[in-house]
């Protein structure tokens, strides 16, 4: 098995949330794309104002590190079209694959034709661009019922609009990692929001983002059947070390 060609390596702290200058955060964002290069991670994901400096750096390396950036993020609440028009300046700067965070709260009130939408959408315009896209649910804030039903839907809405050929490249991915939860409760993949998902999705693949942070986690998610693990801590998967990271 090749771990690496299963691992987005995953940065997505504003500077604010870093608790540093945006000068420093952006140094950070470049240590984690020179990191992707030297390891040959899968992807580098980063914000989407980051995509064209990873672009860069990938380019002059003559890296196969592809680039990924997300969408919406993190509350999924900005409307189709400013996701659509997010996407569009994701693509002109050289990303790969595209993570929208769902209108995880719309579905939550059953407004599921908008939804319905925002994927069939989203969809559209990435498949459009030969682009990965990625769907994620949120899971820390949806119930099992919620986790099943969100995971069909978006299976669903593939089947019935694209064609089979296309299924491999559109995800169903777990979490943003940035989703406040009390009490300690985890706030990304769990093997048992994942096994729901899994069940769920299928034909179409899965993405575990979120709390994976040590080689037998990781090992473990491929062993149920994921296809990309988003993590902030994939140097230290890899080479067996102990990740203080909280993503």
């Amino acid at each position: 098995m090749n771990l690496k060609s299963y691992l987005d390596s995953t940065y997505l702290k504003t500077a604010e949330q870093a608790g540093l200058t945006e000068e420093a955060n952006g140094k950070v964002v470049e240590g984690f794309v020179k990191e992707a290069i030297e390891e040959g991670f899968k992807l580098i994901m980063i914000r989407p104002n980051m995509v064209s400096l990873a672009k860069k750096m990938i380019t002059e390396a003559h890296s196969t590190v592809d680039i990924g950036t997300v969408i919406g993020f993190h509350e999924g609440s900005s409307s189709t079209a400013q996701k659509l028009a997010e996407a569009t300046q994701a693509i002109e700067d050289g990303a790969d694959d595209l993570d929208f965070v769902c209108n995880y709260e719309a579905f939550k009130r059953g407004e599921i034709d908008y939804v319905r939408n925002e994927i069939i959408q989203g969809t559209q315009l990435g498949l459009a661009h030969h682009k990965v896209v990625k769907w994620i649910i949120e899971v820390a804030a949806l119930n099992e019922t919620q986790i099943i039903q969100f995971s069909a839907l978006i299976k669903n809405t593939i089947i019935s609009h694209f064609k089979e050929e296309c299924f491999h490249n559109v995800f169903v991915k777990s979490s943003t990692g940035f989703y406040p939860t009390k009490n300690g409760l985890p706030n990304g993949a769990t093997h048992s929001s994942i096994v729901l998902m899994l069940e769920n999705a299928s034909p179409l693949p899965v993405k575990a983002a979120g709390g994976v942070r040590t080689y037998n986690e990781a090992i473990e998610m491929i062993q149920l059947g994921v296809k990309r693990i988003g993590t902030s801590s994939a140097k230290a998967i890899v080479s067996g070390a102990v990740s203080k990271s909280d993503y």
